[in-house]
């Protein structure tokens, strides 16, 4: 298949090995989730050559805060890049969802993000308009108002590759996990574009840069994840194994009445600090119903045990990434947050 020089959809498309290598470096955006994950495998088994691969993981809490996120994300994340022979940067807002949410006639945080010379890159928090949030991420498609996915995730990847001149002149290929399946929205995304931090046709030579973006998990259904996943015996993050069917935050905006329940059985002082500031800003996240009223309406998961739970609330993932008894873990095929 010929490179573009102005990429489009083509449905089903696939690039190949030679295709792959053509680029200088290959960014898998990573969160430590099913999707993601068989985003890093099939493009292994593409022939993608790992030395140009880099999975980047935006870290929501960032450093200073642990509201929303799964404690052992972070160190599931470098302990599968480790297993899998890859390179992993974080990156992150100065104090992630919290401080954004809490946000008052005050610009918005800058951003940090690791870089290969073991530095820790900064940009932004300095310029703008003020404003305030002083509410949750609101349910809807509109990432002006859903703006975790935006702030959090969006923008912190192009501005840490607008910033690491290591970018500068070369060919890059960021890899993202959506999938047509999960939702009406995601089934029109374009296989294959230009990035938002792409600078093929800028006017400064400081701004140079080819940058293109490929889902390249679009078409599969999740079996398909499943299966890959399976075939390289792969260890998932132990929120599927209690019951959660994607791995975005433990108390993603998004959550069911049952995941809520589920995490109010087994870190209730975490629903309650969010359940506090649905008060003090006077809207719940979702707007008919505060968390409490959903957690009084949810069951919680079956599948967790207390191994199972202090695992995945612990911040050291101290289990094997790979595993020779693989089973299909209890939250497959189930409930999952809906994606707009």
């Amino acid at each position: 298949m010929k490179q573009k020089t102005n990429p489009t959809q083509e449905p089903g498309m696939i690039l190949t090995k030679t295709e792959l290598n053509s680029y200088d470096t290959i960014i898998i955006a990573f969160s430590g989730g099913k999707d993601s994950m068989a985003c890093v495998l099939n493009l292994l088994e593409a022939g993608a050559d790992k030395d140009r691969i880099e999975l980047w993981h935006h870290d929501v809490d960032g450093e200073e805060s642990d509201l929303m996120d799964w404690a052992s994300t972070r160190s599931y994340c470098r302990k599968f890049a480790e297993a899998l022979g890859v390179k992993i940067y974080f990156s992150w807002k100065v104090g992630g969802f919290e401080r954004e949410m809490l946000r008052e006639n005050a610009l918005t945080a800058p951003t940090r993000f690791e870089c290969p010379d073991g530095t820790v890159g900064q940009s932004g928090g300095l310029k703008g308009k003020p404003s305030t949030r002083r509410m949750f991420p609101q349910v809807t498609a509109d990432l002006s108002v859903r703006w975790c996915s935006a702030y959090l995730k969006i923008d912190v990847c192009a501005t840490a590759i607008r910033n690491q001149a290591r970018f500068i002149g070369k060919r890059t290929l960021v890899v993202s996990g959506e999938r047509a399946e999960e939702s009406p929205a995601r089934s029109n995304y374009e296989v294959f574009e230009a990035d938002r931090s792409d600078g093929r046709n800028a006017k400064r030579a400081s701004s140079l840069r080819h940058v293109d973006r490929y889902r390249a998990v679009h078409g599969w259904t999740e079996q398909r994840v499943w299966d890959v996943i399976k075939r390289w015996k792969i260890q998932v993050h132990p929120a599927y194994r209690l019951g959660w069917g994607r791995l975005s935050c433990a108390a993603c905006i998004f959550g069911s009445k049952d995941q809520w329940a589920s995490l109010n059985a087994i870190d209730p002082k975490r629903v309650e600090k969010i359940s506090n500031y649905e008060k003090e800003f006077d809207k719940t996240i979702q707007r008919k119903e505060s968390v409490m009223e959903q957690v009084e309406k949810g069951t919680p998961y079956t599948a967790m045990n207390p191994e199972l739970v202090e695992l995945a609330m612990s911040e050291e993932y101290t289990e094997s990434i790979f595993t020779d008894n693989w089973e299909m873990p209890a939250g497959a095929f189930g409930e999952s947050c809906p994606m707009l």
